[in-house]
């Protein structure tokens, strides 16, 4: 296993750091995506401006600059790509966090601790649409239906991850699915849409998308592990939800999988008490860390499968930041080691 030095996964400098040289650019849409606020109504911009406010990590964007960078250069196009999928990422955290019940996120009250789940539906649907209308501004109609697509997606695998809580039939198959959607689905199409842009044909596009769709969905394999391994003091956002509401994640099905018939037993029991659950109870049941290491063997896989789409890419410093990526996701990954 190759090393990795240990990373404060909540400094955005040190999760930046293998493309710092598109400082200048995650900069200037920075001061984009908050100052779309100013676009909506007087008496909501102030709820827009908190939730935009929240400055996360902006992989997406910077998966569509990186992605445009490395098929002929970044242009105003690629500036509205990541404004838009960055709106309807935060339009999904919003919702999700509804759902969840989450307090914090990002170190900071979710919205619908600040002011409720009603308004903040509201509010998540405003920047939904708010976003949809800006796609409309490409001349390129495919631009646009793709981005509603990878919207639709988005929300399809959220509702099937809230139709299928607490069902322990659900299949790893199943599980892939729903987080190819609900996460991967706008890492796709940022690095889709990145090379579309410059012109680049299907192949090289739809290699570019596989990037972004294996990144993304080992990205959510790496966020359900923390969801049981991590602590919420580094992490900045509410923890141990996933289990408690009933998501059954990657860990989750493999220790299912590898239970006896009287753990999985005990484990449904516990499961469809639908009680808080102490992690220190699962790791009594069957072998909780083998199902934790194989969740991130899985997600550092699809990692691997990442970087050889990148093939059909020149070598460039924009390819090599993509590989960048992997490799710190890899290494992220592997911090979740028991």
């Amino acid at each position: 296993m190759k090393s990795y030095p240990q990373q404060d996964t909540n400094d955005r400098e040190a999760l930046l750091s293998p493309f710092a040289f598109l400082k200048p650019e995650l900069d200037r849409v920075e001061k984009m995506i908050r100052a779309q606020a100013k676009e909506f109504d007087p008496s909501v911009e102030p709820y827009i401006a908190y939730i935009c406010n929240t400055s996360g990590k902006r992989i997406r964007p910077v998966l569509s600059f990186l992605a445009g960078g490395s098929t002929g250069g970044i242009t105003p196009d690629h500036d509205k790509l990541a404004i838009i999928l960055e709106l309807i990422h935060i339009a999904t955290l919003v919702h999700d966090d509804i759902i969840d019940g989450a307090d914090i996120r990002r170190q900071a009250p979710t919205a619908n601790a600040k002011w409720g789940s009603a308004l903040s539906v509201l509010l998540g649907d405003s920047l939904f649409s708010y976003a949809l209308m800006l796609s409309t501004e490409f001349e390129d109609q495919k631009t646009a239906r793709r981005i509603a697509e990878s919207a639709n997606a988005v929300c399809t695998g959220e509702i099937k991850q809230t139709q299928r809580r607490f069902d322990l039939n659900l299949t790893k198959a199943e599980y892939f699915d729903i987080i190819e959607k609900k996460t991967a689905a706008l890492f796709e199409v940022a690095m889709e849409l990145g090379g579309h842009l410059n012109g680049k044909d299907e192949k090289v596009s739809s290699a570019m998308g596989e990037f972004g769709l294996k990144i993304g969905t080992a990205y959510q394999i790496y966020d359900d592990c923390i969801d049981l391994v991590g602590e919420e003091e580094e992490f900045g956002k509410t923890l141990r939800t996933d289990l408690n509401k009933g998501k059954l994640t990657l860990p989750i099905l493999n220790l299912l999988e590898s239970s006896t018939e009287k753990q999985r037993e005990k484990l449904n029991r516990l499961l469809l008490q639908k009680e808080p659950i102490d992690v220190s109870t699962l790791a009594n049941i069957a072998d909780y860390v083998g199902s934790i290491e194989a969740a991130i063997d899985s997600g550092q896989a699809l990692v691997n499968e990442a970087r050889e789409s990148l093939i059909v890419l020149e070598e460039s410093e924009y390819k090599d930041a993509l590989i960048g990526i992997a490799d710190f996701l890899e290494g992220l990954l592997d911090s979740c080691r028991q």
